[in-house]
């Protein structure tokens, strides 16, 4: 499975070398996906109104009924976008 949203998601960003999928599974057979892109791609695999995500968690999930397995596919936010707060100098 996270091979194929890799190759899915490959084929629509400008950096293919930098998308990057973690798999995390639970007991009762659920399926994360975390799907990281670079940080100029993020729009690109969001597409316009969310429809290109949409598409890739809808391919994501009739692959994952076809073996009898649940999934969901979350697009995680690159580091870079995360604003720290500056740290303050002591006196």
């Amino acid at each position: 499975m996270r091979k194929l949203l890799k190759d899915l998601t490959s084929a629509i960003v400008d950096h293919p070398d930098q998308v990057s999928v973690e798999e995390e599974a639970d007991e009762s057979g659920f399926t994360m996906l975390k799907l990281m892109v670079h940080q100029e791609d993020m729009g690109r695999v969001i597409g316009k109104e969310g429809k290109i995500i949409q598409a890739l968690r809808a391919l994501m999930r009739v692959a994952a009924m076809k073996q009898g397995k649940k999934i969901h596919v979350e697009l995680v936010e690159p580091q870079e976008n995360l604003q720290t707060e500056p740290s303050t100098p002591t006196k």
